[in-house]
């Protein structure tokens, strides 16, 4: 990848070093003749300079390789386009049903299915079976009738001998619709909009 910015940085900095030298050259003119820099000082102030225009320099390569890096690491993630990825997050809910992986504690005798809407309100909870495998949520509030368009997050309570014993997240399938770049991070934009690291995604699959 090419850095378009480094070609202007390296005039910025050969800039800062001409402006440097006629500083010291003003400095010099106007020194005091009975007390006169000496040349170590010289020495020293143009090994300063030269420090920092190394490590500016230094800088710049580690910001090129670390970039590189990240768009490496950023091609990896394509083959997950149009892949089905599991992870906790919210799902985004148009009208279909939401395809949840519930886990069920073994010492649970029975399991509720807690729904919340974007601003954390709970608008549905019910009872769901043991049985293995996914579970399809139909978009219905407490009410039965068919909830708005927007983002929901799910939540498993377990219950044994009529007590809750456990509440954890549970996770939603979704498709993959890109793979993003943001602060060296890859992130997938999941079908609806929702974002999540790829580092939280813990099954991945074909559609359908």
């Amino acid at each position: 990848m090419t850095d378009l910015a480094a070609p202007a940085r390296r005039g910025m900095i050969g800039a800062d070093f001409q402006t440097f030298l006629q500083m010291l050259t003003v400095q010099m003119r106007h020194q005091d003749p009975l007390n006169p820099m000496q040349a170590s000082d010289f020495a020293v102030q143009l090994a300063t300079f030269a420090g920092v225009e190394q490590q500016v320099v230094t800088n710049q390569l580690l910001e090129g390789m670390a970039a590189q890096m990240g768009v490496a690491g950023l091609a990896e993630f394509a083959d997950w386009v149009g892949m089905e990825a599991r992870a906790v997050a919210p799902a985004h809910f148009s009208g279909e049903p939401v395809r949840l992986a519930p886990q069920i504690l073994a010492i649970a005798d029975r399991a509720e299915l807690v729904v919340r809407n974007a601003f954390g309100t709970e608008v549905d909870r019910r009872e769901i079976p043991f049985a293995a495998g996914d579970y399809l949520w139909d978009g219905r509030g407490a009410d039965g009738l068919p909830l708005p368009e927007g983002d929901y997050s799910f939540e498993l309570v377990s219950f044994a001998q009529g007590a809750p014993v456990a509440a954890a997240p549970v996770e939603v399938w979704a498709r993959v619709a890109e793979a993003r770049l943001q602060g060296g991070v890859v992130h997938l934009l999941l079908a609806g909009g929702v974002q999540v690291p790829a580092g939280a995604v813990s099954a991945l699959r074909p559609p359908g």
